[in-house]
């Protein structure tokens, strides 16, 4: 058994290259795992994912705490006892900027709203925090917003200590630390402690803007989704990008796309309604053109590309019109889709005629006596299937 790894990320955390002794060899989801008698690599842990980089030139994958030691999870294995070891800045320094971020907005919703914090994750594109508030406005979000960049731009000092458990006390924390023993705290100046053994800049203004995403309401509280620094910057210039695009395809100021598009929206469902209305009327003149072309009381088609509730809505136009049975086909690019409806002084049910061609398509669907659907995915057999629903229909003799 190795001995406790040296954390070297705790004394500098813009360390980005250093040397070590390979102390142990395991193999981890079947990959080669190196522990290390020191490293600069964080690993997995408090809702920050770990570093990424290199141990001689080979990828490392993934950082894991075991007790404490720390395993590099490598994409080939090394068989030197000795590594040199670079981490990727850009993850290192993205990640020191989101976790302070959480730290401050965390702080902001206790102050404010003596919401605590309950959980954090850093994730790829942007990160959350759950809070303890069982609903939240946007005036709130603002307010602690604006808070956490007054922090950011007073550019306050962020220092990290150690403190023995029982020294603890002596210090105003945001919350209780959950570990024992030695503790790890992370003070921004003036505004805010918490026990935590994640990377962090050493001034608020290295964190640069913190922008909160959106929000919903989870297991009864808040979770908010943010973004800090690099990140807040790609965010603005992506969305300032889209809003110049739709800007100059409504040929108006950018100020005025919301109106704009408010005014198109309206405009859309008055046409929706006005389309809906003439499609029913197109309907009518098509069932009605049907029926006369009817030698029987059965009425077989089959469609393709043409919607699901188009064709329903022309079966049932059909048999409110007399006495009729509907067997429809439609063809989609993946599947089938089988409806069957008839009129109700049939004394048919549509539902029997499920099992009949359900093994056909491979189908599966249900309805009422008057009204069944259908969808399968042999669309070679749909001839066959409509033809053996219409053999049984036809067996009844209820048109005769």
């Amino acid at each position: 058994m190795s001995g406790e790894t040296k954390r070297l990320y705790f004394e500098d955390p813009y360390r980005i290259e250093f040397e070590a002794k390979v102390v142990e060899r395991a193999a981890l989801g079947g990959k080669q795992a190196l522990v290390l008698d020191q490293t600069c690599f964080y690993p997995e842990s408090g809702g920050q994912p770990s570093d990424k980089g290199v141990l001689n030139g080979i990828d490392v994958l993934q950082v894991v705490e075991e007790e404490d030691r720390i395993f590099h999870v490598l994409a080939a294995d090394i068989s030197s006892d000795k590594v040199k070891g670079k981490l990727d800045w850009e993850t290192r320094f993205d990640h020191m900027q989101q976790h302070a971020g959480q730290h401050i907005l965390s702080q902001c919703f206790d102050r404010l709203y003596e919401a605590k914090t309950l959980s954090f994750h850093l994730g790829g594109k942007a990160s959350t925090v759950e809070v303890d508030l069982p609903k939240i406005s946007e005036e709130d979000i603002n307010r602690a917003e604006q808070l956490a960049n007054d922090t950011v731009f007073q550019n306050r000092e962020i220092k990290t200590f150690f403190l023995q458990e029982e020294e603890v006390g002596g210090v105003a924390l945001r919350k209780p630390p959950q570990k024992k023993g030695k503790i790890r705290i992370v003070e921004v100046r003036g505004f805010d402690s918490i026990a935590c053994g994640g990377t962090h800049p050493r001034r608020t203004g290295e964190i640069g803007l913190i922008k909160i995403l959106r929000w919903e309401k989870i297991r009864g509280n808040v979770r908010l989704e943010f973004v800090c620094g690099r990140r807040a910057l790609w965010d603005y210039t992506q969305k300032h990008r889209d809003l110049r695009y739709l800007s100059n395809q409504l040929t108006v100021d950018e100020s005025e796309v919301i109106g704009s598009f408010e005014k198109l929206s309206a405009d859309l469902k008055e046409q929706k309604k006005t389309c809906k209305k003439i499609k029913q009327k197109l309907i009518q003149y098509e069932a009605k053109e049907i029926i006369e072309e009817a030698e029987e009381g059965i009425i077989k088609r089959v469609y393709s590309d043409r919607a699901p509730d188009e064709v329903r809505s022309l079966a049932i136009t059909i048999i409110n019109e007399g006495k009729f049975v509907v067997l429809f086909g439609l063809k989609g690019e993946a599947r089938i889709h089988m409806l069957f409806a008839c009129s109700e002084n049939t004394g048919l049910d549509m539902r029997e005629l499920l099992p009949v061609v359900s093994p056909f398509i491979n189908g599966r669907g249900g309805g009422r006596p008057s009204l069944v659907e259908m969808a399968g995915d042999k669309k070679e057999n749909l001839s066959m299937a409509l033809e053996k629903a219409y053999e049984r229909v036809k067996k009844t003799g209820f048109y005769s």
